[in-house]
Formats: C-alpha cells, structure tokens, sequence
C-alpha cells in the first residue's frame, strides 16, 4: 500500500509537469494538438453563368463545398487610368447585382456560403495587369481611390443587403497597398454599411508579406499560386518539399498579426509542368504543352497534405468551378459542347492543335482529391 501511494504521488508530479509544459506559451503545440476539425472554408471559385438551378448547387455539394466566391468585374482603361467603370445591372447575369443575390441565396438554401470578391479587369494591358496599377501625381491618386471606395462600397452595401457573409476588398493590387491610410480609411467606410467578414487577395509573389494593413481585417487572404519546382511530372515529394519556405513565411505572418490565413485563389492546371507557374492561363500555352492529369492530381494531394491540420490555416477556394448551367444536368455533356466551341474557335483562327488543358480539377481525377479531403470530418 505504502509504495503503490508512493508511485501514485510521482505519477501525479510526473502529470502536473507534463500539463504545465504544454500549456506555456513557450511550448509550440504540434498541428495535431491544436485541429481538431477540418478548416472551415472548403470553397470553389464559381463561374458566373447566364443563369442557375438546383442542380448547379447539388453539383458542389456533392464534393462537401461550403463556400463559394462570386467574382463581378470592374474595368479600367489602363493601368493608369483614374476611373473605375462598373456596370451594376447590365453586366453578364451572374457577375451583376440580381445575378449575384439569386446564386447566394441559393447556395444558402444548400448551406453553403458566400464571399464576394470583386475584380478589375484592364482594357489596354500594354504588358502590365492590376498589380501595375499606378497613379502618376498624388491627384490622380486621391481621384483613383475616390472612384476605388465608390465602386467597393457598392459590393458592401450589396453584400449586407443580401447576407453574403464575407466580402473581398481588393484583389492583387500591389502598387496600391503602400497606400495604408488609404486602405485604412476604405475598410473603416466598409465596416459602417457592412456586418460581413473581410479579407484582402495579396498576390503570392511579395505582395501578401507587404500589407500593412491585415490587422484591419478579419482574415489575411493570399492568391497561392506559388512555383514549387521547375521538374516536369515531380514527385508529391518534391512538391511538399517545395511548400515548406513558403508555409515558415505564412505561419510567421499569421502569428505577427494574430489572423489565420485563407487562400483567396489557388489550382492547378493538367500539364506536366503546372506546379512550374501555376498561374500562367491556358490559352497562354502553345502546342508544345503536355498534358498531364497526374500532375494536376499530385499537385492537389500535396496541397491538401501540406496545409489541412495546420492550425493558422482557415481554408481555401479552388480556382476554379464550372457549373452546367440550366442547360446540362451532367458535366460530360456540358464540357463536350465547350470542347467543341473552343475547337471550332481555334479552327477559325488557324491554330495548332494542342491537349485539352483545363484550370479546374473538374475534369481529371484531381475532383476525387478535392472531394475527398473536403468530407474529411
């Protein structure tokens, strides 16, 4: 009796120990002490159409997808240009405002949420996108986010209106978030219309470590196309290899500002050398591209094992979701007419033949990846 109470005495010292080291701030729990559950947003990019039904959002909720972004377009003549030119009721019907209220309320109904995430699109590139935007006088600045904050306070107001639950600020405007006070000051008018949470999409490269702003907000969001080798066909190996630098910087960012990250945009497309430059678009390809379902399929498996149980990770949209439309009840049918259209549309203009290249896992066994990491309970 004397010894069993004697072991029972050090075993509860052994105990206490053991508790107060795990719970010191000094002591770094591992990802499996800290998720217990998946992240919360499982989400798909949507494809605005010219119309929707049910079975469009069946379609998601099939593959478990909780959330959705829409993503309406503003324009601006040119990267330089100090007006922002929107149209709110004409526009293609899922980009404008009745388009975009029916599509949350029905993906509501389903359960599934929404963030709205707002673009501009630039008529005259002349070799430069959104993250070029720049003013060249400190008028033309204030005119430009006059017209800025005009246009997303829109989106705001929309967003409350139509109990979308989280909105997107910006998207991928780098020049434009030196401009903190500027920035400070849109979200500050945001906050007064809308009850919703907030993010802004940085761009992986450099972009999402320069804003100074993410204490301002509810979720620090980053477009994650990042290169994570330049081989053909790598391994899962080298792909998660290719992750680590890039999760030690946002896991420090997360801690510097106490926010969990979301990946506003990331996918993969199927050629043998997409996780090279994931962002580059399809039709930016020639004919010398090869094709490769598997390396889309490893890409998403990496991606999924990379980052599911870290705990400073809140979850992702997949770039991105086709849906059928009310025409198709199945994907099949629908992609074999949008193969045909884009045939006939490289026949019209003679160019080569080259693979079916596809920006969304919809069309490979990269949706099994998906779907199956999003069950995850």
């Amino acid at each position: 009796m004397r010894y069993n109470k004697f072991a029972y005495h050090i075993l509860l010292a052994i105990s206490v120990m053991l508790s107060s080291f795990i719970c010191s701030p000094n002591h770094r729990r591992t990802d499996a002490e800290v998720r217990t559950s998946p992240p919360a947003m499982k989400g798909v990019c949507w494809v605005a159409g010219d119309s929707i039904s049910t079975h469009n959002i069946q379609q998601i909720t099939d593959v478990s997808v909780n959330w959705m972004s829409q993503t309406p377009f503003a324009y601006m003549e040119g990267h330089d240009t100090t007006e922002i030119r929107s149209n709110f009721d004409t526009a293609w019907w899922g980009e404008n405002d009745r388009g975009i209220i029916q599509t949350a309320e029905m993906a509501r109904e389903a359960g599934i949420k929404t963030m709205l995430k707002p673009h501009i699109w630039m008529h005259t590139s002349d070799g430069k996108w959104r993250s070029d935007i720049a003013m060249n006088s400190e008028e033309e600045w204030q005119q430009w986010f006059t017209s800025y904050e005009e246009w997303i306070v829109h989106y705001a107001e929309l967003a409350e209106k139509g109990s979308i639950e989280a909105l997107c600020i910006g998207t991928e405007l780098h020049q434009t978030i030196k401009r903190t006070e500027a920035w400070r000051s849109i979200i500050s008018k945001i906050r007064k219309v809308y009850n919703g949470e907030l993010t802004y999409a940085a761009n992986w490269y450099q972009e999402y470590e320069d804003v100074q702003f993410w204490d301002d907000l509810d979720y620090i969001g980053i477009q994650a196309y990042f290169p994570l080798t330049d081989k053909h066909n790598p391994s899962k190996k080298k792909l998660m290899e290719g992750w680590e630098k890039h999760i030690t910087a946002m896991e420090q960012l997360a801690e510097r500002y106490n926010k969990k990250i979301i990946f506003t945009e990331i996918g993969y497309k199927n050629t043998s050398d997409t996780a090279h430059e994931p962002w580059v678009w399809p039709r930016s390809l020639d004919s010398t591209v090869v094709r490769s379902d598997k390396a889309q399929i490893i890409c998403y498996e990496a991606l999924f094992e990379s980052f599911w149980n870290k705990p400073w990770f809140n979850g992702l949209f997949i770039w991105k979701w086709f849906h059928t439309t009310y025409k198709h009840d199945n994907y099949d049918d629908y992609f074999a007419e949008w193969d045909r259209r884009r045939e006939e549309y490289a026949a019209r203009r003679n160019r080569k033949d080259r693979p079916l290249i596809y920006f969304s896992p919809q069309r490979t066994g990269a949706i099994d990846v998906m779907s199956e990491w999003y069950h995850k309970e």
